[in-house]
This record gives C-alpha cells, structure tokens and sequence, in this order.
C-alpha cells in the first residue's frame, strides 16, 4: 500500500475513533442531556463553518430539512446516552436501515431488494431484544428504557437523515458546493437554537465540563467531519463503510474503559445482532454503493 493510498484510510480511521468518543464523554460531563447537546452542537457548527468553506454555500431549503432531520438525531443521541448505555444508544441508531426500507420507496422511489429485506428483519430482531424483559439501571444508565425509547427514535431521524442525504445528491450543485455538508453546519445550528433555551440557567458547571464539551464540539463533531469528508474522496464506499464499523465497537470499549458500563441481557444479544446484521449487509454490497452519511 503507498502513502497515497494509505492516507484516506487513516484519514477515515481517525474519523472513526473521533466520533467513537461521544458516547463516553458525553457520559463524563455533568451538564444535562439538553445543555450538553445545545453547547456542543454551537461549538461544532461554527467550526465547521470556519473550516470547511464549501458547506457554507447555497443553502435551500432542503439543506434546512435534511439538517433538521440530522439535529434530530444529534439531539436524541446525546439524551439518549444520558439514559441508557453508550451501547445501546449506538447501536440502536444503526438500525436505520430497518426505516430506510419503508422510507426508500416512499419518499426516493428507490427498489427493495432481497438482501435488504433479509437485512431488515435481522436489524429487527436486534431492536425488539432491546425491549425484551427488565434491564436494570446502571450508575451512568439510570433510566435504560427511556433511553432506549429515545435509541430507537434516534434510529428513525438517522434513517431520514440518510434518505435526505441521498436526496440532496440528486440535485444538481455547482463545483466546490457540498449540500450534504451544509445540512450537517445547519443542523449543528438549529440544535444550538432550539435546545439553549432548555439549557437555561446552567447553574453548577466546572472548568472541565466545559473542556470537555468543547472537545466534543471541536475533535468529536467537527475534525472526524474534516477528516471523513477528505478520505471518502480516496477509498470506495463500500470501503469507507468497512472502516466506519470501527465506530460502534469502539464507542463500547471507550464506555466500559472510563466507566466500567457494558450493555447486559437481552440488549447485548440485542447489540450482537445488529452487529453481525451489519457488517454482513457492508461485506454483501459488492456495487460500492454503501451509503455514507454524517454521524452523531
């Protein structure tokens, strides 16, 4: 492999290990589900204007719809990992293929094929686990099935997102213009709107709160984007969506690493499913049309 090959791999790795650590850091600050969520989607949107100049052009208002339904997502994820555990909530949200296959034909006009079905209903399997039985609270998962609830919508504003994704790159654009990334800076924004006044006061904060959540903002939103968006452009999407998978393992092990949380009964068979569902639908996209969206 030469340096040229090599660099959007790392380049899609690091996004990867980056968007791994939200779900154990969000747990580390003590800010609540909607302060959290309102500074460090701020932090991130203005970044990302600064930094990446293409996504701050041409907006419409489908660059609006689409970023609301990825501030959606952004939101329910970071209320959602205050509840339950990080596990849960990631691999909950990775269910989105489960809605895709109602949302496709619906709003895209998009086939249903065979494999997808088959990849449906095993990504539905791993959701109901989720709901099966009693899952007891856990120091940083006190109310795991609200938050499980909140997972799964969470899982259904990810679907909407990437079939809003996919609506975006219909439309014809201008050169150097990323719609899908100004979705993603519009989204960030509207979080930080709508989710301040909520926030409000924020009484008891400490200095590391504050790093923290700016950490979140700046490395775990706003450079994964930076480095993800650069190394699609080198490697096929069906590769990047190989290299993605990281994410999620990642993001448990970071959880039980900082504080001892791993998911337990049924949500771990749950978690397991989902797991296997999807590495065999990425091994199984041979056309390299894996779909590659923006991440929470």
């Amino acid at each position: 492999m030469t340096r040229s090959n090599a660099v959007p791999r790392l380049q899609i790795l690091a996004a990867a290990l980056l968007f791994s650590t939200g779900g154990a850091v969000i747990k580390t600050v003590s800010l609540d589900g909607w302060q959290t969520a309102a500074v460090r989607s701020t932090i991130a949107g203005f970044a990302l204007l600064l930094f990446m100049p293409a996504w701050r052009r041409a907006w419409t208002y489908r660059t609006l719809l689409v970023g609301l339904a990825y501030g959606s997502t952004m939101v329910l994820f970071v209320l959602g990992n205050k509840l339950t555990t990080s596990a849960n909530i990631i691999f909950l949200q990775t269910t989105a293929p489960l809605y895709i296959l109602l949302i496709g034909p619906l709003l895209l006009r998009e086939k249903i094929r065979p494999r997808e079905v088959a990849v449906a209903a095993a990504l539905a399997v791993g959701l109901v686990l989720f709901f099966v039985g009693y899952e007891s609270p856990q120091e940083t998962a006190p109310d795991p099935h609200l938050g499980n609830v909140l997972g799964a919508f969470a899982g259904l504003s990810w679907a909407l997102t990437l079939a809003g994704l996919r609506w975006l790159g219909r439309t014809p654009v201008a050169a150097r213009i990323d719609p899908a990334g100004g979705a993603v800076v519009v989204g960030n924004l509207v979080v930080g709107l709508v989710c301040l006044p909520l926030a409000l006061p924020f009484g008891s904060s400490t200095p590391t709160d504050w790093l923290f959540t700016a950490y979140l903002g700046l490395f775990q939103i706003g450079l994964a984007y930076v480095f993800m968006t650069r190394g699609v452009r080198g490697v096929s999407a069906l590769e990047a969506s190989l290299l993605l998978i990281l994410e999620p393992v990642a993001g448990v092990f970071w959880t039980w690493l900082v504080h001892g949380e791993r998911p337990l009964g049924w949500s771990l068979a749950g978690c397991l499913v989902i797991l296997v569902a999807t590495v065999a639908n990425t091994l199984a996209s041979r056309r390299g049309d894996a779909v590659l969206g923006v991440r929470s």
